[in-house]
């Protein structure tokens, strides 16, 4: 057995739908606003404070990363759209970062054992 971590596929992706009584504009502020977005999504949480990309009022885009080993990070979007009462449909997109993580020294690959 080996100790390997298996990266999360980068293509698989997490998405919840929700829909608010509240206009997308204000969805839009709970998200990119630092002060509001901090109370639900909090700076600690994210690799980078600030958005890696942003569409005004349909999308932004943020980095995670986890605050423990081996501290995966992921993207998280947000999409924002009007929907048919007026209100918003709101998407999280939880996606993996194409990363690749270090393998631990007891993990037995080919390498380690040619070395030893």
């Amino acid at each position: 057995m080996s100790d390997e971590l298996k990266p999360d596929r980068p293509d698989a992706a997490l998405v919840l739908e929700f829909e608010f009584d509240a206009p997308p504009a204000k969805v839009w502020r709970a998200v990119t606003i630092p002060a509001l977005r901090e109370r639900w999504l909090p700076d600690c949480d994210l690799a980078g404070a600030e958005p890696e990309t942003s569409i005004p009022g349909e999308e932004v885009r943020y980095r995670l990363r986890d605050s423990e080993p081996p501290f995966r990070e992921s993207h998280v979007i947000f999409r924002i759209e009007p929907n048919e009462d007026g209100g918003t449909r709101f998407r999280i997109i939880q996606q993996a970062c194409d990363v690749a993580l270090p393998k631990p020294a007891n993990s037995n690959c080919c390498l380690m054992r040619a070395a030893a």
